[in-house]
């Protein structure tokens, strides 16, 4: 039986005279990497906004593990179990590779304000978990020769992965990357398709925005596209490429093709 992670429906949003999503809905399956497309001002960004608590939706249904969770503050999002990554790398510049991983594990601590404050045996058992934790992922997306390294000092392909092994250590239920390959080259982007795709075989799930067409269509399992703050095709890549909709979306009439 397939397990759903994500499903959502129904989701509107509005800025001002602004239209910006219109009854926009997803179901994204355990395992799966789905993809989210379209031109630029199609909605993808204020969809993931949604999604991931940073804008408060004017309608929506929105179910995560098969519980309702309300996208109303991105540190509830995180709780819930959506970790996320930004197009613009936010990481802590002058903190350590090791230290910004850490920072995403602490969603899952126990010892609290008190055990921090007092340094109690169980704070630093939890500590030291952590940092073996953190040390794992960087190993995992393949910078962990760089835990002791100040974030500001990676190159970018190198800091895109830190982003992902810090939204890894929260030890989320949908991992959502949006656009990972932003601004790499050729090398960053195969470097970046080969995680994604260890990400997803070691049973994680991942939503993807991307400007990226060809990487988005040799990745995912299933894609939604979108244009104007409407959803215009879903399914398979192949079922999307050969959308009407879809290509007039992105060659016809004021889109530019990308």
């Amino acid at each position: 039986m397939t397990q759903t992670v994500l499903k959502v429906g129904g989701v509107a949003k509005r800025f001002g005279g602004l239209q910006a999503l219109s009854d926009v809905g997803i179901t994204i399956n355990a395992g799966q990497v789905y993809g989210l497309i379209g031109p630029n001002g199609a909605g993808k960004t204020t969809f993931f906004n949604v999604l991931t608590g940073l804008y408060t939706p004017d309608s929506g249904t929105f179910e995560l593990g098969g519980e309702p969770y309300k996208p109303s503050a991105v540190h509830k999002v995180a709780k819930a179990g959506i970790a996320r990554t930004f197009q613009n790398i936010r990481l802590f510049a002058d903190m350590t590779a090791l230290e910004n991983v850490m920072v995403g594990r602490h969603v899952r601590t126990h010892s609290g304000l008190i055990g921090a404050v007092f340094r109690t045996a169980s704070f630093k058992k939890e500590e030291a978990e952590i940092a073996q934790r953190a040390q794992e992922l960087l190993d995992y997306v393949g910078i962990g020769k760089y835990a002791e390294f100040k974030a500001r000092t990676l190159s970018y392909g190198d800091q895109r992965r830190l982003e992902i092994a810090r939204a890894l250590a929260t030890d989320p239920k949908l991992i959502a990357l949006d656009e990972p390959a932003a601004g790499m080259n050729a090398t960053e982007k195969v470097t970046l398709r080969e995680l994604i795709d260890r990400i997803r075989n070691d049973g994680r799930t991942i939503l993807l925005i991307e400007h990226d067409v060809k990487l988005v269509m040799g990745l995912c399992d299933r894609v939604t596209v979108l244009d104007y703050g409407k959803q215009i095709a879903e399914g398979t890549p192949a079922e999307v490429q050969s959308n009407e909709k879809v290509i007039e979306a992105y060659l016809g009439a004021g889109h530019a093709a990308h």
